[in-house]
């Protein structure tokens, strides 16, 4: 991912949340989501985040489709080798294609080089499509959770991890 991909980002990220979150989340958050703010927010975070934080574009004909980024876990008492995904996207006609799939397998390829031996992620709990995903990428919930508040209204997560290797 480059600075000049954070457009594209923006949008596969405000449409991914749409179409994912919709009944998991107040709609009223979804529908004030703003592709303009979002991709201002985005440029912000990839000047700031360099060398730290991992970002990686998904693309079919030289358009971005998906977009994930990974780092250091954020979690309290994790050591050093543990990463986090901290976000994978696809355009929601992307669903089901194969671009997650292979994104989440250049992300955790790319932390494993970077020497990353485990990572983790926080999933909705009432998120089924993503929790299948994520198991089928194989992440396990390790039984911690959190709530995510969202406009005043508390979400549930649970975080997944998995061990990574070459």
């Amino acid at each position: 991912m480059t600075i000049d991909d954070c457009d594209a980002v923006a949008t596969v990220r405000v449409r991914g949340w749409q179409a994912a979150y919709a009944g998991l989340m107040p709609q009223s958050y979804l529908d004030a989501m703003s592709v303009a703010e979002d991709a201002e927010k985005r440029r912000g975070f990839f000047a700031r985040s360099a060398g730290r934080v991992t970002n990686v574009v998904a693309e079919r004909d030289g358009t971005v489709v998906g977009w994930g980024c990974f780092g250091p876990s954020r979690d309290a008492g994790t050591t050093a080798d543990r990463s986090e995904l901290y976000a994978i996207y696809v355009l929601p006609e992307q669903v089901a294609t194969g671009v997650g799939r292979e994104l989440m397998e250049e992300l955790t390829r790319r932390a494993w080089e970077a020497g990353f031996r485990g990572m983790e992620l926080w999933v909705l709990k009432e998120n089924d499509r993503a929790r299948r995903f994520y198991e089928r990428a194989g992440f396990t919930p390790d039984g911690a959770e959190e709530l995510f508040d969202v406009d005043g209204v508390p979400v549930p997560e649970v975080r997944y991890t998995r061990s990574l290797t070459g």
